[in-house]
Parts: structure tokens; sequence; C-alpha cells
């Protein structure tokens, strides 16, 4: 497997494994996220603007789609818990994989800790398969975050700085 970064002519198999992903999260007990279309088209078309959007290929083909980007965000601005630390930091968002790619989360998130060795992430509290991934990959359980729509996610962080 390879990771690049989005490309505009990547959009309509991009938004097909977004598809995917509400699929997967729904047949796995998590109906609550990603409800509405999100991640909306105008939301992954600012991904790909700012650099920020990668692919993973299997093949040459394009089997999982994620936001990396070391910045910090807004979100994680408070917290009910603590985070390791307040060094710079990856964050990790809409990653999803195409129905049937078995491994792919673990690659990117791995790929990504590659990149920058302090990341931070969160998910949904029904979203146990991601959940189950944090653990398996060495994250820790940080505390509460509230997203701009005041929904909760579950933030997780490693570190190795």
């Amino acid at each position: 497997m390879t990771i690049r970064k989005t490309t505009m002519q990547d959009l309509d198999t991009v938004m097909g494994i977004y598809d995917d992903g509400r699929t997967i999260m729904r047949e796995s007990g998590n109906a609550a996220q990603w409800q509405g279309g999100h991640p909306n088209q105008e939301k992954i078309l600012r991904d790909i603007a700012s650099g920020s959007s990668y692919v993973c290929l299997d093949s040459g083909e394009i089997i999982a789609v994620f936001y990396f980007a070391v910045t910090p965000d807004p979100t994680y601005a408070k917290i009910d818990g603590a985070w390791l630390n307040d060094l710079p930091y990856g964050v990790i968002h809409r990653i999803a994989r195409r129905k049937g790619a078995k491994g792919v989360g673990a690659f990117c998130i791995n790929w990504c800790f590659e990149q920058h060795r302090n990341i931070r992430l969160d998910t949904h509290c029904d979203n146990v398969p991601m959940r189950n991934l944090m653990d398996k990959l060495g994250f820790t359980y940080r505390g509460i975050i509230w997203l701009e729509t005041g929904d909760e996610r579950m933030a997780f962080q490693k570190c190795e700085i």
C-alpha cells in the first residue's frame, strides 16, 4: 500500500469511499456518526485544496481516504480530560475505507505517525471498530472534546516526542 495527496481527479472515487464509510459505520452499530451526508463534497474540496487530504492505494486502486495535518485543531482546545502534552501535533480526521479493504485504517494511521510522532484524533462513542483500533495502535483515551456542532467525541493521543 502507498499514500499520496488527494487530487481533484480523485473526487468521485473519494466521495464513493465516504459513502462506503457511512455504510460500514451503520453496519457496525454506529448509526449516529456522519449523518446528513457528512463529510460533504464542499468539505472534501477544502481538504484537497489545503493539501491535507490523502488517499491510500493498493495495486494502484484508491482504497481509503483521510485528512491529516500538523496544525492546531480548534475543537481540541477544550477537553474534559487532558492531553499528554501541549507540543505541536498532527491530527487525523475523516478516515474511511472502501468496503472489503482490511488493515488499511491501521496502515494510514501508522503512516501519519511516521510523519509526526505526536498525533491526536477523535471518534464517536459508538465507533467501536475505531476505538478498538486506537487501543491496538497504542493510542490512549484522553477525554471528551466537542465539535463545532456541540456533539461530543472521544479524544485519543499517541506521542513519542
